[in-house]
């Protein structure tokens, strides 16, 4: 059954690319409110094509969305898609965006962003890896079935917006309010918005939360200068740099009390997981361009990143950071900083705790200057069942296209919807990434392989073949 539909994604591969050129020419940045026009015209064009295979579509109206001038202006509309529905089969929601980070020539790429350009069979381009080739190559799995006259053996539904790099304004009133109608004939969901760990194929059963911090810290009423009031005053800033220094030790460790206590315990089956996973911490030091890590062995690095919390800092905001020299003491610092965290962590509870460690170690150094702490995102953390029948239809999937067993992994960064949808439908959920992990989503020279993409499009149409083997077990 799928050697037909293989040889059809081989033989359309250079229309595929073409059709990644265009959407990556389409400068979708929903970081800037300027381009949400592009955001539209992309999401029509996505709505266009899935009218031309027989879908049918809503243009989701979300709203609007208050500037930080101030100003309302209205959120780019959702595309929930669905083709003719047949009882007797297992419905799968697919989701995906089409809006991407922002990307400028002199930011370092090689080629221009919005250009998509092949070198040594890779596809460079803003986009091309998160998250536009993915939702390609599921509108290509259906486009398949169809050219080849076989019978797409799943019901199929889409949910493609414009806001996810922005924080999905709007998608999660959405599903609540679409709970009773749009998915209460899911059983499956799966997200393509994330990339392998290694060379080999992988599933991704867990993401890790986030709360974001601004810590403020308002002193006199301007700034001021070092050797008139250098020694007479206490300083912003270094009231800031203790309070940011009493986060985290030189190992990693997060010194908030009681900030990692609920962290769910590593079970052995669990540790068994990350010792299969091919892995190479040289490379990866090469990547990072560190000489070593804080943990000692490939596991130990791996459940750093994945299982276990971590806190960065991230800046200092009203410093002083031109080049030169500048002897000033600023009036007013803020440092920002984000704590990852995973089950069973509440991002409420390592906000209160956070703000309280804060306020106690302000108060110690008896500083007249003004404190204030501010959480932001809360995003929780998402872990999923592996004994999930999807689960076992991705594992088959990437044996018939690649030939080998796939690694089962998390990924240390935060994508909340798939924890709002577990959690607001019931449904089951499940990341099936396509991307490598040197594709550099977010940062310069962004790229998916022409080999990840048009076999990434394989991978769906087995994956969709795999799942209707398991009406009934959802």
């Amino acid at each position: 059954m799928l050697k037909p539909l293989f040889q059809y994604i081989d033989q359309n591969q250079n229309h595929f690319v073409q059709r990644l050129g265009d959407w990556v020419a389409i400068q979708s940045d929903s970081g800037d409110p300027a381009m949400w026009g592009q955001i539209d015209r992309l999401l029509n064009m996505t709505a266009e094509r899935i009218r031309e295979m027989g879908g049918s579509v809503e243009m989701a109206d979300v709203g609007t969305h208050q500037l930080p001038s101030g100003q309302t202006v209205p959120l780019p509309p959702i595309v929930l898609a669905a083709f003719v529905r047949d009882p007797e089969k297992a419905t799968l929601c697919i989701y995906g965006h089409v809006d991407v980070q922002p990307a400028r020539r002199e930011d370092g790429w090689n080629t221009d962003p919005f250009t998509l350009t092949e070198i040594s069979g890779n596809l460079y381009g803003r986009g091309t890896t998160d998250n536009k080739g993915p939702v390609l190559a599921w509108l290509h799995a259906i486009e398949t079935y169809k050219a080849t006259k076989q019978e797409v053996p799943v019901n199929v539904k889409l949910i493609i917006e414009g806001m996810e790099e922005v924080g999905s304004h709007g998608l999660l009133e959405l599903t609540r309010r679409m709970n009773d109608s749009f998915f209460s004939d899911v059983d499956f969901i799966v997200i393509s918005d994330n990339v392998w760990t290694s060379n080999t194929p992988a599933l991704t059963y867990g993401t890790r939360g986030s709360s974001y911090f601004l810590v403020e810290v308002d002193g006199p009423k301007q700034d001021l200068h070092s050797g008139v009031f250098g020694g007479s005053i206490h300083e912003p800033m270094s009231d800031l740099i203790s309070l940011l220094g009493s986060l985290i030790d030189h190992t990693g460790k997060i010194l908030v009390p009681g900030v990692t206590d609920a962290v769910a315990p590593l079970m052995d089956v669990e540790r068994k997981l990350y010792e299969n996973i091919n892995f190479s911490l040289e490379e990866l030091k090469n990547t990072a361009g560190v000489q070593h890590f804080l943990q000692n062995t490939k596991e130990e690095v791996l459940m750093a990143r994945w299982r276990y919390p971590s806190l960065s800092i991230h800046g200092i905001q009203g410093a002083f950071s031109e080049p030169g020299i500048k002897t000033v003491i600023p009036r007013r610092v803020t440092g920002k900083f984000s704590i990852r965290h995973v089950p069973d962590m509440v991002p409420s509870d390592v906000e209160r705790k956070v703000k309280e460690h804060l306020e106690q170690v302000f108060a110690s150094r008896k500083s007249p200057n003004i404190l204030r702490v501010i959480a932001t995102v809360g995003a929780k953390p998402w872990v999923a069942d592996l004994k999930d029948p999807q689960y076992v239809a991705g594992q088959k999937a990437i044996r018939d296209v690649f030939g080998v067993e796939p690694e089962l992994v998390r990924e240390g960064s935060t994508i909340p919807i798939a924890q709002n949808f577990q959690e607001e439908t019931g449904k089951s959920v499940m990341m099936l990434p396509i991307g490598a992990h040197d594709d550099g989503e977010h940062s310069q020279n962004e790229k998916i392989s022409r080999f990840n993409y048009i076999e990434g499009t394989k991978l769906f149409v087995a994956y969709i073949h795999e799942l209707s083997q398991l009406k009934g077990q959802s």
